[in-house]
């Protein structure tokens, strides 16, 4: 993983699940994190585990949906730290909802975290890339940006989106020293997959670890992908070695999308 010591990274997301292991696993090769999310305590908490391994980690709240606050964080990281050169755009939100029952408020919530959040920012952290002539965005996607789950169409339809945005922004940058590429990982051991799991087993009448085994079934591997391979892949994409990989979406799910 050459070149990520000392880097400056952000992580959106950061306190939980995929986020936090992106985060840990930056810190653990010299990078030093800000850690974003919406809950200054749970930022701190995880800020306090990178600082007992021996990283460097700054929690900051954000909400990505408000373009000023993505703004003062700038501001604030910028002044503290200096400019961001590694992007995660890891914030995002997966309500399971059919599509005749969804609450338009839903929909509205889902584009905003997942899409609107991850345009605003790339739109703020990229000129100082570009003024650089080296930066590294990468979007977690997931494989629903490639194909498309039942009870899913507002998530769907992020990911997807989110797939086109890094594909274009990948094209425009491709002079620029700055790479836009996505990770799309399948069913995740985190929280949010339980949570998926239980809402499942409450509406199928199914017991949550039948739930779970469902969701591994979906992969010929027959198994939950761990959060820190996808950290893992993450820190591939940002490293020296990744200079020539862009616009790409990488799956990360067992073999369970083999497009």
């Amino acid at each position: 993983m050459e070149g990520l010591k000392g880097k400056i990274v952000l992580v959106t997301g950061g306190s939980r699940g995929i986020g936090r292991s992106i985060a840990r696993a930056f810190a653990a090769h010299g990078s030093q994190v800000v850690l974003t999310g919406r809950t200054q305590a749970t930022l701190e908490s995880v800020a306090e585990e990178i600082h007992r391994l021996g990283g460097k980690a700054l929690p900051l709240t954000c909400d990505v949906t408000h373009k000023e606050q993505v703004e003062a964080l700038k501001d604030k990281v910028t002044s503290q730290l200096g400019p961001v050169q590694v992007l995660i755009n890891n914030a995002g939100i997966a309500p399971a909802a059919g599509f005749l029952e969804m609450a338009d408020n839903l929909w509205e919530e889902v584009l905003r975290v997942n899409l609107t959040g991850t345009y605003y920012c790339s739109k703020v952290f990229l000129p100082e890339m570009i003024a650089s002539r080296w930066g590294r965005i990468i979007n977690i996607a997931s494989i629903v940006a490639k194909v498309a789950f039942s009870h899913t169409s507002a998530y769907t339809t992020s990911k997807h989106a989110v797939l086109g945005l890094t594909r274009a922004l990948a094209l425009e940058m491709a002079r620029s020293g700055v790479t836009v590429n996505a990770i799309c990982p399948g069913y995740v051991e985190t929280d949010l997959t339980l949570n998926n799991a239980k809402l499942m087993a409450e509406k199928t009448g199914k017991g949550v670890e039948e739930a779970l085994k469902l969701m591994k079934g979906s992969s010929p591997q027959q198994r939950l992908i761990a959060p820190a391979e996808v950290a893992e892949l993450a820190l591939m994409l940002a490293s020296k070695s990744a200079d020539g990989i862009t616009g790409q979406a990488i799956n990360i799910d067992g073999g369970a999308v083999m497009v």
